[in-house]
């Protein structure tokens, strides 16, 4: 059996053991954790060989053989010992120890080869922290904890390897990977493209706004901005060039519109699962909290696309390079995807768990796009762009199954040691309890705790040590998640180490730095959106109807004032009095009383109303 085919058996198998367990419901809970662990590395290590293509390849694949028997050993004996640990508190012995340290190890491996050296750096740091932090002196110091207990936390119980994390991965955000991918690949992937560039492509900028709707759409169910970009940027990038947009702007639109996927509903990255565990409320809640700041993060990047076409006089898409309506709307492109979200729909509506919810969806998909299918595909086509789908979904969770399973022996080092509790404690005595100055303290070290990582990794390190400090000062616990998850997430576009910047300006050939320069511009009101959480609780749906138009009006003032204003468009005669207008504009709506979303919404209409009078704008 030839590698390849080998990977794609491991991960049809995966994906088809997501599938059953949504249907049928999962295993016992360490059960199944282990069973899915052990699959997804093993998995992993197939698709991500050791020293592949080096003349050294073949010891590789002897240390890639030997941590696969140890994990499948390790798994295998939590499956086989489950009941054991838990109904009674075992002893670690020797064994175990030895277990615990290959499992781990095998885990961070398979971390390093797939999203780099930092995240499996700071799980060792966590865990080198647990057993020599008796070492340290002031704060950081703790009484310690020797390898038998380290051992207990993370490999004998449900708080360490087992724990919640690993558990959402093997279930819930599973399951959604399955629903994203089948849908992808069973045609909505073309829908969502033909459609962004039906409704973008004629538009000042069109294929700057075909390469936002198109991402948004694609994040909506993928929630990775690298793999995003990766995706649809190899077609809108080349697209903005070629209608002579500039290189570092067209990589950066990308980027930007990129990860606006990781913060909108429903997958958010996967964030939203694990925000609906440690928060302990229900998933829905976490959507409509997260509704209005998504569609306000499209809107503000929509908006500075306009604005700078304007001004620099961007092409649109010609019209023999758009698809046509009758094309879009055809009931085969059309109703496998209402068919997914109709299932997804009921499910939750329903009451089932949200994985069962995610299965319904699949469901729906695959008999509709069967029924639209049959007689222009032949069943041997259908079967295989569903194997396809089952292949991609399979490949997709080992990087989500060992980051979150990593992740989940970081988080149990911090609750052990307590060391979240003591950074909290520190921040809210720098800030002297000042809910403004936490927030900026918290901002700026949750963009540099994201650098590097992954969107669910970057919020699982941020709400363990971060969330606390907001907590404390008293912000609402949905506004103090939301808040760090947002400025993990756009570490990602916020140099120097800003990775969805770095692959788009890859594709569009042209150095980063200018391309992140763009990035943070275009994402500008995405750094602002957050502040509005602490402000207006109605920006989460959460109060009066009143709150959630308050906050709405708020946010309509900022995604167009600010952009504005970042663009350079011309209102009067005057670009100092245009500044002095639109700064003020900006103060006006973020000052918290229910009547000043008000005041500036006329305000900024009037100014406009002013600039469209002059009909002028910056060249």
């Amino acid at each position: 059996m030839t590698l390849e085919r080998m990977q794609k058996g491991l991960a049809i198998l995966v994906g088809a053991f997501v599938f059953y367990t949504a249907a049928t419901g999962p295993f016992e809970g360490l059960i199944q954790r282990a069973i899915f662990l052990a699959l997804v590395a093993t998995l992993g290590f197939a698709l991500y060989p050791l020293g592949a293509g080096k003349s050294w390849h073949p010891v590789g694949l002897v240390v890639d053989l030997a941590l696969t028997v140890i994990v499948i050993c390790a798994c295998g004996y939590v499956i086989w010992n489950y009941d054991e640990i838990m109904t009674t508190l075992p002893w670690a012995t020797s064994l175990d120890k030895a277990l615990t340290a290959g499992l781990v190890l095998a885990v961070l491996e398979l971390g390093r080869r797939t999203v780099g050296l930092i995240f499996p750096v700071l799980v060792l740091i966590g865990v080198g922290y647990a057993l020599f932090g008796n070492l340290l002196p002031g704060p950081l110091h703790h009484r310690g904890f020797d390898s038998a207990f380290v051992t207990e936390t993370i490999f004998l119980g449900d708080l360490g390897i087992w724990g919640m994390l690993t558990g959402v991965a093997a279930t819930v955000i599973a399951a959604f990977v399955l629903f994203g991918a089948l849908l992808l690949h069973t045609g909505g992937g073309q829908a969502f493209m033909d459609l962004a560039m039906r409704l973008g492509g004629r538009q000042p900028g069109g294929a700057a706004k075909i390469a936002t709707i198109a991402s948004g759409l694609f994040g909506m169910i993928s929630g990775s901005a690298v793999a995003n970009v990766a995706t649809t940027g190899n077609f809108t990038i080349p697209m903005m060039i070629r209608l002579g947009y500039p290189r570092p702007f067209a990589a950066a639109v990308e980027a930007v519109a990129s990860t606006g996927g990781q913060i909108a509903p429903p997958i958010m990255g996967a964030a939203a699962f694990v925000m609906a565990e440690i928060l302990g409320i229900p998933y829905v809640t976490i959507i409509l909290g997260a509704i209005i700041p998504a569609v306000l993060f499209y809107l503000s990047v929509f908006m500075t696309v306009h604005f700078v076409a304007l001004r620099r006089n961007l092409a649109v898409v010609p019209d023999e390079d758009l698809p046509d309506w009758a094309v879009i709307i055809a009931p085969r492109r059309v109703l496998p995807i209402l068919a997914a979200l109709g299932g997804l729909g009921i499910g939750i509506w329903l009451g089932r768990s949200i994985s069962t919810a995610a299965f319904y969806g699949v469901v729906g998909l695959l008999v509709a796009f069967v029924a639209t299918q049959a007689g222009r595909l032949s069943f041997k086509e259908m079967a295989h762009m569903i194997v396809e789908g089952l292949e991609d979904a399979g490949k997709g969770m080992v990087i989500i199954g060992v980051l979150l399973a990593g992740a989940q022996v970081l988080v149990s080092m911090i609750n052990l040691t307590g060391i979240g509790v003591t950074l909290s404690s520190l921040i809210v005595t720098m800030a002297g309890d000042s809910v403004p100055l936490v927030a900026v303290i918290v901002a700026g070290v949750c963009l540099i705790m994201g650098m590097g990582l992954p969107t669910t990794a970057a919020y699982v390190l941020v709400a363990a040590v971060l969330a606390p400090a907001m907590t404390a000062v008293g912000v609402d616990p949905l506004a103090a998640h939301l808040f760090v998850f947002y400025f993990a997430t756009i570490s990602v576009i916020t140099p120097p180490v800003c990775v969805a910047v770095f692959v788009g300006a890859g594709i569009a050939g042209t150095n980063w730095l200018p391309a992140a320069g763009e990035a943070v511009r275009l994402g500008a009101v995405t750094y602002v959106v957050p502040f509005l959480f602490l402000l207006y609780p109605g920006m989460m749906l959460q109060g009066s109807w009143f709150d959630a138009v308050e906050a709405i009006v708020a946010g309509l003032v900022l995604v167009i004032a600010i952009p504005a204003l970042l663009a350079g468009m011309r209102l009067t005669a005057s670009r100092g009095l245009d500044i002095g207008i639109l700064v003020g504009v900006i103060a006006i709506a973020i000052w918290p009383h229910p009547v000043t979303p008000f005041i500036a919404l006329a305000a900024l209409a009037c100014a406009f109303k002013i600039g469209s009078q002059s009909r002028r704008v910056v060249t």
